[in-house]
């Protein structure tokens, strides 16, 4: 009796766990209220013991400042998209790097499948557990002039992240003049001509207005926006040991929102914008044969260099799988 008491006691009095987590994501969208459930379904699973606070809007700076605040502990987790994520694990540039790789979300989706256990092994190594992963659909050229083929962009000046020094080395393979900027300079610095495009998926243009400056945008398939929301090993290792799976089911269940909701309301906010005077540019089977070119003479620049040469082929021969099996 004494023994059981005392346990009751113990667990009773222990401190909750508290996890910050931060995003770039504006507060009250889609994204922000996914992980407000999945921080509910948390507290309830584990009777109060999983706590979990959100910072929206980038107000615990950009992703590279998100993941020392991680490493500092001032934060225990963050959502992050592909060049957050490579500042702890390089691999995953595979997913972001290759532009034009893909040629179906279904087919990144087979690719991204068979990569993930590897990526989670390689996150987890470095002391993060990643709790859930997703993507936004299609990343696109906003930009103030109209736009077709690599050559128009080679004359206007790019938006890249501060610290994604790899996004920079791409456009330079593509001749573009990349300007690096942080994520909450770009409507500024669209306003006052800092850079002139964009790159970006339609719902963080319309969240972040940038469609009014860059008026006009590219129907190409660039690269899927992928993100992911790690939590540091530190933290996830004093969630309750007997609750984790819940906690991981819950995560996974958000993610799966996070995907669908992302790409419906990226393609709704198209069609906002578009009321709002946004310009879709759609490529012609000619303008995309252009691109597809330059683009298999810049993967050998790309290999080894801004991807590492055994995710890149790794990525290449899962494409090729995937085509084989539709066929």
């Amino acid at each position: 009796m004494l023994v059981w008491l005392g346990t009751t006691l113990a667990l009773s009095a222990a401190a909750p766990v508290k996890i910050r987590l931060a995003t770039l994501a504006p507060k009250d969208t889609s994204l922000h209220k996914t992980l407000q459930q999945m921080g509910e379904a948390w507290k309830k699973t584990t009777a109060d013991q999983v706590q979990l606070t959100i910072y929206t809007d980038g107000t615990m700076g950009g992703e590279a400042d998100m993941v020392r605040r991680m490493r500092g502990g001032q934060i225990q987790a963050a959502m992050l998209s592909g060049p957050g994520l490579a500042q702890i694990e390089d691999s995953v540039r595979a997913l972001q790097l290759m532009p034009m790789m893909f040629q179906s979300l279904d087919e990144f989706e087979y690719v991204f499948g068979k990569l993930r256990p590897g990526l989670d092994k390689k996150f987890r190594d470095k002391g993060f557990e990643v709790i859930l992963w997703g993507d936004l659909g299609w990343v696109r050229f906003f930009s103030k002039q109209p736009a077709r083929r690599i050559d128009d962009y080679r004359k206007m000046k790019v938006f890249v992240w501060t610290g994604d020094t790899r996004s920079g080395e791409v456009m330079k393979a593509m001749r573009v003049n990349a300007v690096p900027a942080e994520h909450t300079d770009t409507l500024p610095g669209l306003q006052t001509g800092l850079f002139d495009v964009v790159p970006t998926v339609p719902i963080y243009a319309l969240a972040g207005q940038f469609y009014g400056p860059a008026s006009h945008m590219l129907e190409l398939n660039w690269v899927p926006l992928v993100g992911a929301t790690i939590v540091t090993k530190k933290a996830w290792d004093a969630t309750p040991a007997d609750k984790r799976a819940e906690l991981m089911k819950a995560a996974a269940e958000a993610g799966r929102q996070v995907q669908a909701q992302g790409r419906k309301e990226s393609d709704e906010a198209v069609a906002a914008m578009e009321k709002r005077g946004l310009k879709v540019i759609k490529p012609t089977p000619e303008d995309i044969a252009d691109w597809l070119k330059f683009m298999d003479e810049a993967y050998p620049r790309i290999r080894g260099n801004m991807v590492p040469a055994d995710m890149f082929d790794e990525v290449v021969k899962l494409v090729k799988e995937y085509r084989a099996k539709a066929k």
